[in-house]
């Protein structure tokens, strides 16, 4: 059985964890291969709410071995909390595995996160501050803390000094803090070696060899494509590689075993923090959007930027990723408008353009170019297939998959896990 990729085609909080719940009885192993507690998953089960930031979505269905892989950066203190925090509410989390080759987040990669920020000032881009773009930069440039390194005490001793002989210097002489101490750092490490230690595999051997006996293996992607460190709206990105591409190398599951690569689109469009954002709106609209739609960061709690559905942003989605399927979301969020405006194009200095623009200055400046759809008014939370949905919110989805590229293959109607219109099956065919 081929692995699945499931991501975003947006800016990240397209609703990836309702989809990843959606197909959980049908999957062994959900695996997050990117990213870190700078992500978040919002899963409605009945009457509760679960927000979920470092671990995979499958981690609430029971027969589900959920994964944190190699790609992924780990803050250890956050992930044990999360992790009391869903036993307190009954969830069994004793599956869970981690790749020895995932990297730490430390105290050290926090304070650098903050601290540069704020040294930007107006030219900041919009980091959550939880540590992960220095982490990630360390990954980079070798001088990395592993998950494995917390068994070796040596190891990680040498790391650590490492790590910290040129950042010592930068926070003191740069920023004017005070040193960060080399053995508080490695004895706030070591806590948690213990605990994890149950956990860490060798998770690309585990997912292959899952993969060889027939199981369904899901990859899911935090944050979203256009917020992808190549193929985002740079600088105004994230650190890793959310698009499909990065599903390969954040597991180790090599390219010709994913089948599908499933990405979910908002009805409408959202970011949070700084950059580029066309369709972005500042009036009643963009609140109302924001209102309905429950638009806060999962993680942040920062207020979603709100504007409307972007064709050559999913298109580019579609290309970039090699999209198989489109999961359309928060279709319901839209009922009670009498035109829904959906940009097509972008005018950018009096020319139009059909596509996302090659240069940052070009998607600066590039303006919406909007085509009307008449909107309706019913109540669309309790549709179980697509013809129950009132024409106009139909014809709607049907403009969407013509202009994005790929066909949609659910659609959801609201915020219950069960609120989903299944058009093809995800796994299948």
């Amino acid at each position: 059985m081929p692995a699945i990729v499931l991501l975003g085609s947006q800016w990240g909080d397209e609703g990836k964890g309702k989809a990843t719940d959606l197909l959980g009885d049908r999957v062994d192993y959900v695996v997050r291969y990117q990213g870190g507690n700078n992500a978040g998953h919002t899963v409605v089960i009945g009457d509760k709410k679960f927000a979920l930031h470092l671990l995979p979505s499958g981690i609430l269905t029971p027969e589900v071995v959920p994964v944190i892989a190699n790609g992924v950066v780990i803050d250890p203190a956050v992930l044990l909390e999360e992790i009391a925090g869903l036993n307190a509410q009954g969830i069994n989390t004793s599956k869970l595995l981690i790749s020895a080759n995932a990297h730490l987040i430390t105290s050290y990669h926090v304070t650098l996160d903050k601290v540069t920020e704020r040294f930007l000032g107006k030219a900041q881009i919009g980091t959550t501050g939880r540590g992960i773009g220095p982490t990630y930069s360390d990954k980079i440039g070798r001088v990395g803390i592993r998950v494995q390194d917390l068994f070796d005490e040596s190891i990680l001793r040498q790391k650590v000094e490492s790590a910290l002989t040129n950042k010592n210097q930068v926070l003191v002489k740069v920023f004017n803090r005070r040193e960060i101490d080399i053995d508080a750092v490695v004895a706030d490490l070591l806590q948690f070696a213990e605990i994890l230690h149950p956990m860490v595999r060798d998770t690309s051997l585990v997912l292959n060899k899952a993969l060889d006996e027939g199981k369904v293996v899901l990859l899911e992607g935090g944050q979203g494509t256009l917020l992808d460190v190549d193929h985002g709206t740079y600088p105004f990105v994230t650190s890793s590689n959310p698009t499909a591409g990065g599903a390969c190398t954040g597991s180790g599951i090599g390219p010709t075993r994913i089948d599908r690569v499933v990405g979910i689109l908002k009805a409408y469009t959202t970011r949070v923090g700084s950059g580029p954002f066309p369709t972005e709106l500042f009036d009643e609209d963009g609140e109302k959007l924001r209102t309905i739609g429950g638009e806060r960061g999962v993680t942040t709690g920062r207020a979603r930027r709100c504007g409307w559905f972007d064709v050559p942003i999913s298109r580019y989605a579609t290309r970039i990723n090699g999209l198989t399927d489109t999961f359309l979301t928060k279709l319901d969020v839209l009922t009670g408008w009498d035109q829904i405006p959906v940009c097509v194009a972008y005018d950018i200095e009096g020319e139009r353009s059909d596509e996302i623009p090659m240069t940052q200055t070009d998607f600066h400046h590039a303006k919406p170019i909007y085509e009307m759809l008449p909107g309706w008014s019913e109540d669309i939370s309790g549709a179980q297939s697509i013809s129950d949905l009132p024409k106009n919110a139909r014809d709607y989805v049907e403009f969407l998959e013509e202009k994005s590229g790929t066909r949609i293959s659910a659609i959801g109607v609201g915020q219950d896990r069960n609120a989903t219109i299944a058009i093809n099956d995800l796994i299948g065919s």
